[in-house]
């Protein structure tokens, strides 16, 4: 189960990517260029949130089908953080995607509630920018490529 898990999981992620692109580029140009909110930009942003969401759901099933719990009880929490690659993996990723998909949720929430086109691109922007960057930052490259 694992390694199917793991394998959803990695491809999985470049739908994420693409779509956290599209959509930050999109609220950012659309923002900038004081353009009109239209039911695309609606759809591109809810499509956004949920392969996010959906990733952080089969990113949930992977931590706990990787055995790391009992690795923390083996090694404890100084062994865990001594050690680059368990660190990244077991603390630094999950945390900061599980913060990015916060960001998207809030800045997703937050542009519904707004009336007028520019608030909410401006909130998208904020937020799924914010979003793209912890992405960006903890995207495990090494095994991407």
């Amino acid at each position: 189960m694992y390694e199917t898990v793991k394998f959803i999981h990695s491809y999985w992620a470049y739908l994420v990517l693409i779509m956290l692109v599209l959509a930050t580029f999109n609220a950012l140009i659309k923002f900038f260029g004081k353009k009109e909110f239209h039911a695309q930009d609606f759809r591109i942003a809810l499509f956004t949130l949920i392969v996010t969401h959906i990733q952080l759901l089969i990113g949930i099933v992977l931590f706990f089908s990787a055995n790391y719990i009992s690795l923390i009880g083996e090694m404890g929490m100084k062994g865990i953080m001594q050690n680059d690659t368990l660190r990244s993996n077991i603390i630094e990723h999950p945390l900061t995607m599980i913060i990015a998909v916060v960001f998207i949720t809030i800045g997703y929430s937050k542009h519904k509630k707004k009336l007028t086109s520019v608030p909410k691109f401006k909130m998208l922007a904020i937020f799924y920018t914010l979003a793209l960057i912890l992405v960006l930052a903890k995207i495990p490259w090494s095994v991407w490529f």
